[in-house]
């Protein structure tokens, strides 16, 4: 919009030919104001009227016909920036905008998505076929000056940005590194800049080369930053902080005090049962502190470490941590060196769980196995089985899951012979578990579901009752 006001010569001197706009031959203050309007006019009537239409549209049914609607609204918006002198890039991004202000938008996004990656495609060949490389080649100098130019006003000023909000150096130089290079849109902004006679040909092009090369620049950008400047930055604290002293020796050791150790930690205790609380996330370590935990930072794979906490007098050792290599270093060193322990671990594979199965521990589990089976649970209950028989029903599913699991494990580096015995356990499985319905539908007034019966009679009561 502030475009036409830069102007130092006529459009027409750009091009050779005149751009036939509803604009063209007004003042350039009335093309300004003009193309405000326009712009206001359309995310106001996205905002306010769009959902009316898309309303009529969803009534019909017809998925088709919005993707129809989409694709007309962006070629119309498209079409009506450029009757006003304005770009067209620029008006499907209005479009865009418009489309996201929608309450049907995530139903437009999965309709729009098999066209996303097509046109970004023809985007990004249209913008590299527009690249002179002879003057990158004739003019290497200048283009370099421009690279480093635009990367480094560009990171200074994000830089600086970061701090005024608030983010820690670390943060802040990858958020710098990671927009320091130009953008696909100011392709858009120097073609329109162009075309208003902002900027001639021969500025324009070195901008569009240097600013399609800093694009490029992004992976290393982003290497440099990984490799010689975070190190230095904000990660030093963690890699070299020093292990807590740890001044508290419990009967129980919990390793990994994150999302799902602290869930162990608070049953427990809950239960009167005080634990040893140990987690290598220095800021995690931290964070729950706040919480009023005791947490002690510090590997638990050091064997040293496990000793400070108690692991020579401890009964139990809960390892919980997220890495499943760390998880084994800590089970291999107990069993080694505290043969007494008992040990319970949590695995996040299938691998992990056959790993931790050889080493015959007092329990191995599964990490989202627990969460996934109280959903489905809770999926059979929506549907209205009666509770008493999903009860069974998990109990019997999750001994015979954990035994085709641990039969599994004994096969686990013969891949043929496991996912055979995979299929057909699953299928056992399934069978098991249907035959279990069917003579459970025989036995309807069986269980302790008083929740489903009173749901089934008490109207049937209240009904006699009032007749009576």
């Amino acid at each position: 919009a502030v475009f036409p006001l830069l102007a130092v010569f006529d459009a027409v001197e750009v091009d050779g030919h005149g751009s036939h706009t509803i604009t063209e031959g007004l003042p350039i203050w009335l093309q300004t104001v003009i193309i405000i309007c326009v712009i206001l006019g359309i995310i106001l009537s996205g905002r306010y009227l769009l959902n009316y239409l898309f309303r009529f549209i969803a009534s019909t049914k017809l998925r088709e016909l919005f993707t129809a609607a989409a694709l007309l609204l962006v070629i119309g918006v498209t079409v009506l920036m450029t009757l006003v002198g304005l770009s067209p890039a620029l008006g499907t991004f209005l479009a865009g905008v418009v489309l996201a202000q929608s309450e049907y938008r995530h139903e437009l996004e999965t309709d729009i998505e098999p066209f996303k990656g097509l046109l970004l495609g023809l985007f990004f060949i249209a913008v590299g076929a527009s690249i002179d490389f002879n003057l990158i080649i004739n003019n290497p100098k200048t283009i370099a000056y421009l690279v480093l130019g635009l990367i480094a006003v560009k990171f200074i000023i994000l830089l600086i940005i970061g701090r005024v909000f608030g983010m820690k150096m670390d943060n802040g130089l990858l958020f710098s590194f990671s927009l320091a290079q130009g953008g696909e849109f100011a392709f858009v902004l120097f073609s329109f800049a162009q075309q208003n006679g902002v900027m001639t040909t021969e500025t324009s092009n070195p901008i569009i080369a240097a600013v399609a090369i800093s694009m490029a620049f992004t992976p290393l950008l982003m290497l440099v930053n990984e490799k010689l400047i975070q190190p230095y930055f904000g990660t030093q604290e963690s890699t070299d902080r020093e292990a807590d002293a740890i001044s508290e020796n419990n009967e129980v050791i919990i390793a990994g005090f994150g999302r799902y150790g602290s869930v162990i930690g608070r049953f427990l205790q809950a239960n009167g049962v005080q634990a040893t609380y140990l987690d290598i996330d220095p800021n995690n370590v931290d964070l729950l502190r706040k919480y009023g935990f005791r947490v002690f930072y510090g590997d638990a794979s050091r064997v040293d470490l496990l000793h400070a906490a108690g692991a020579h007098e401890a009964k139990l050792l809960i390892v919980s941590v997220d890495d499943p290599v760390k998880s084994a270093d800590i089970v291999s060193n107990s069993k080694k060196h505290f043969p007494h322990l008992k040990i319970i671990v949590r695995t996040k594979t299938w691998a992990d769980y056959y790993a931790m199965v050889e080493e015959d521990l007092e329990g191995v589990y599964r990490e989202f196995s627990d969460g996934a089976l109280r959903m489905g649970s809770n999926a059979l209950q929506v549907l209205g089985l009666r509770k008493y028989h999903i009860q069974r029903s998990l109990k019997k599913f999750r001994k015979h899951d954990e035994a085709l699991l641990a039969d599994l494990a004994k096969t686990r580096n013969e891949q043929k012979t496991l996912i055979n015995r995979a299929r057909r356990g699953i299928e056992e499985i399934e069978a098991m578990m249907l035959d279990d319905m069917a003579n459970d539908a025989t036995n309807q007034d069986q269980g302790w579901d008083t929740e489903t019966i009173k749901k089934e009679f008490v109207p049937f009561f209240k009904k006699d009752s009032e007749e009576d």
